[in-house]
């Protein structure tokens, strides 16, 4: 027993997982966590619907809280513009064209970025903040969790790109044991094939991508036209 513990304990013990398993998990997985995410924003759906009901003191939108049209139309935009190139980079990778799948990744990754910096400029010109009222309290919370997570979804992304493009010049299955774990000591993959798994993930992203981009678009009608 305490051979799996020790920290000399040999990679022969590892077991190298299906990669049809781990595509399977992959995908599960990113609808798993769609649906958790669901849990922060329906919070803020909640409150923004009971907070303008009640209108406690006639405070829920006094007249200087009114964020930018303009700034808020074009973030969402991109959000749902980049959720489509990681969709068409998908599409591109399951036909084989994995030079075209890079060139959209890179720019679905500049969409979610730009996306980021129109927020940020609508937040530094907006003239108001959470305490100003039951909508400005909303407003401030629900495009804060929303760039959060669009900040996590770039990262994931990132890292599918950033595999591919390290080991575009080896086929699946070629690389060095333990290589693409990242952990240089390994004698073993943990997964078969690991670089198998690029488009599992390429496609749980996706998913992924076009859920944000839906969020995004609930919270550009209820936040500005609602």
């Amino acid at each position: 027993m305490s051979e799996f513990v020790s920290d000399r304990a040999g990679y022969a013990v590892v077991e190298e997982e299906s990669p049809e398993v781990s595509a399977r998990n992959l995908v599960t997985g990113a609808h798993m966590w769609a649906s958790a995410t669901t849990f922060f924003f329906i919070d803020f759906l909640f409150a923004y619907f009971y907070l303008r009901s009640v209108n406690t003191g006639g405070m829920w939108k006094p007249k200087h809280v009114d964020p930018s049209l303009t700034l808020g139309t074009l973030s969402t935009a991109c959000l749902v513009a980049a959720a489509v190139v990681v969709r068409l980079g998908l599409l591109d990778h399951r036909a084989e064209r994995r030079p075209q799948w890079r060139v959209k990744g890179a720019a679905a990754l500049a969409l979610f970025t730009a996306a980021l910096a129109f927020q940020i400029a609508e937040w530094s010109t907006q003239g108001f903040g959470p305490t100003d009222g039951g909508y400005a309290s909303v407003y401030v919370g629900w495009t804060a969790f929303l760039f959060l997570f669009v900040i996590g979804t770039i990262y994931w992304l990132e890292t599918v790109l950033a595999t591919s493009i390290r080991y575009r010049k080896i086929p699946s299955g070629a690389p060095a044991p333990g290589e693409a774990s990242g952990d240089p000591h390994r004698t073993r993959h943990d997964i078969a094939d690991p670089l198998s798994l690029v488009r599992p993930q390429l496609t749980a992203v996706s998913f992924y991508s076009g859920f944000m981009a839906a969020i995004a678009v609930i919270t550009w009608i209820i936040l500005y036209l609602a």
